[in-house]
C-alpha cells in the first residue's frame, strides 16, 4: 500500500472516530419547535416504534417537546414519506443534547417511552369519524384504534385497553339536550332510537340508567389503571351521570317520566372523580347541563379574545403534567362546543390545572388521578373549527398538521408509554 493511500485511510479513521457516526451512536431527533414540517405526524411515527417494540426518548421542553430515536434507516425513510423533519445527530451532539437537558438548571428532562397503549374510542356505532377530534387526529397520525360502545364496556372489553377516549357523549340520558332544536332531525330520532334500543337490549328500563352503568364501568377501569381521556360533553355528563345517581334529571321527553323537581339537592358529589357543588339546568327546553360550563361566558369574549395558556410545570418533578402540556406555543387560540370550559370553583382539590382562558378562571384543560389511572378532560369540540355546528364539514387536518391544540390530544395518546419508574418521582 503506498503512502499517500495510507494517508487517506488514516485521515477516513480518524474523522469516523471523532464524529462518532456509527449507526450504534447516530441518534435521529425529530425537533418540535414551530418550524417542525408537520408535528402531528411525528407522533403517529413514535408511536410506532413503540408498537414495534422498540424504545424512544421524548425530551420535556427541549426544542418543543422532541423525540429523539436510535438511528435507524426505518426511522429516517418514515420521517421522509410522512413529511416530518428531522436531524441526525453523532455522539458528541447527542451527549451535548443529554447534557443540556439534565442540567439542574434547565426546566428539562428525559422520560424514556418503553411500552405502547392500546388505544379505544368509545363511540355510537352510528357517528361519523369527524364528529370526533380525537378521532380524527388519530387517523391523520395513522395511529391503531379499536371502536367501543355501551355492550362492549359493560362485557369486560375495556380491560383489553390501556387508553379510552370518550366520543362526545351525553351521559345523563338527554341525548345532548338537542330536544328543542333538533326534536325532529332524523339524526336525533335516530340518534334516540339507537340509545333505547341498546338500553333494552342490555335489560335497562331508561337510557339514563345504561348511560350511569357505563360510566360505572369506566370509573372501575380508571381505577385499576387505566387512563381515560375526553372533550367537550363528555366531560361534564361524566360527572354530572355519577352526581345524579340516585335521583332523576330526566324530563318525559327524554325517558317517559318527569324529573325530581328536587334533584338538585339530592346531588352526591362524593361520587364524581373531578367536580363538586354545582348545580343542574332542570330546563329541557337550555341547551346547557349544569354551571360547570362557561359556554356563554365565552361567548361573551368572541373569537379573538378567547385563547387558553398551558400551564408551566417542573419537567424533572412533574413529568405527567409537563409531557401533557408539551407544545411549540404556551398561547392557543380557544374553541368551543357543548361543554367548552369549567369553572374553576368546582374543581375537586386532586384535580391538576393544565390550561385555563388567559384572565378568567375559567380551566379549559385538566388532569386527575382516580385509584391506579388517571383521567384528562379537555373542553371544547374541534381545536381547529371554533364553532362546531351540527352538519359542519370535516376537519381537514392536512391543512392543520402544526395544530397546536390537536398536539395536546396527542401528548395524552403517548404518555401512558412512559417508564413507570419515571411516572412515581
Amino acid at each position: 500500500m503506498n503512502n499517500n493511500r495510507l494517508k487517506i485511510l488514516l485521515i477516513l479513521l480518524i474523522s469516523f472516530l471523532s464524529t462518532g457516526i456509527s449507526n450504534s451512536q447516530v441518534k435521529l431527533l425529530i425537533p418540535m419547535e414551530p418550524d417542525q414540517t408537520n408535528h402531528l405526524k411525528a407522533y403517529g411515527i413514535a408511536y410506532r416504534h413503540l408498537l414495534s417494540g422498540k424504545e424512544l426518548d421524548w425530551l420535556l421542553n427541549y426544542r418543543g417537546g422532541a423525540f429523539m430515536f436510535n438511528y435507524s434507516s426505518a426511522v429516517e425513510q418514515e420521517c421522509k414519506e410522512k413529511g416530518v423533519s428531522y436531524e441526525l445527530k453523532n455522539g458528541t451532539q447527542t451527549a451535548q443534547i443529554y447534557a443540556e437537558v439534565k442540567d439542574e438548571k434547565n426546566n428539562m428532562d428525559v422520560v424514556r417511552l418503553e411500552k405502547v397503549a392500546k388505544v379505544a374510542v368509545y363511540v355510537p356505532p352510528n357517528a361519523l369519524p369527524w364528529d370526533d377530534a380525537v378521532q380524527l387526529v388519530l387517523e391523520y397520525a395513522e395511529i391503531p384504534y379499536a371502536k367501543l360502545w355501551d355492550e362492549e364496556v359493560l362485557t369486560g372489553k375495556l380491560k383489553g385497553y390501556d387508553w379510552v377516549h370518550l366520543h362526545h357523549e351525553d351521559f345523563t340520558g338527554q341525548y345532548g339536550k338537542f330536544f328543542s332544536t333538533y326534536a325532529t332531525a332524523p339524526w336525533y330520532i335516530a340518534q334516540k332510537s339507537i340509545n333505547e334500543e341498546t338500553a333494552a337490549k342490555l335489560g335497562y328500563s331508561k337510557v339514563s340508567k345504561l348511560k350511569l352503568a357505563v360510566v360505572k364501568k369506566l370509573k372501575e377501569y380508571i381505577s385499576n389503571g387505566g387512563f381515560l381521556f375526553t372533550m367537550c360533553s363528555a366531560t361534564d355528563t361524566y360527572d354530572i351521570a355519577l352526581a345524579a345517581q340516585y335521583t332523576d334529571i330526566c324530563e318525559s321527553m327524554f325517558d317517559g317520566d318527569p324529573a325530581d323537581p328536587d334533584a338538585n339537592s339530592k346531588l352526591d358529589f362524593s361520587e364524581c372523580i373531578a367536580f363538586e357543588n354545582f348545580s343542574i339546568d332542570m330546563n329541557p327546553y337550555v341547551y346547557e347541563y349544569s354551571n360547570l360550563d362557561v359556554t356563554n361566558e365565552i361567548v361573551a369574549l368572541g373569537q379573538y379574545g378567547d385563547n387558553f395558556k398551558l400551564v408551566e410545570f417542573s419537567a424533572k418533578f412533574d413529568p405527567v403534567p409537563s409531557m401533557l402540556t408539551q407544545d411549540h406555543t404556551s398561547l392557543i387560540s380557544g374553541f368551543m362546543g357543548q361543554t367548552t370550559a369549567f369553572k374553576k370553583q368546582f374543581l375537586k382539590k386532586n384535580v391538576t390545572i393544565l390550561a385555563m382562558n388567559e384572565g378568567t378562571d375559567y380551566v379549559k384543560y385538566l388532569h386527575g388521578n382516580y385509584g391506579k389511572g388517571t383521567f384528562t378532560f379537555y373542553g371544547g369540540h374541534d381545536p381547529e373549527d371554533y364553532q362546531h355546528a351540527v352538519g359542519d364539514p370535516k376537519t381537514e387536518l392536512s391543512m392543520y398538521p402544526h395544530s397546536p391544540g390537536y398536539r395536546l390530544i396527542l401528548n395524552n395518546v403517548l404518555f401512558p408509554a412512559a417508564k413507570k419508574k419515571k411516572l412515581k418521582t
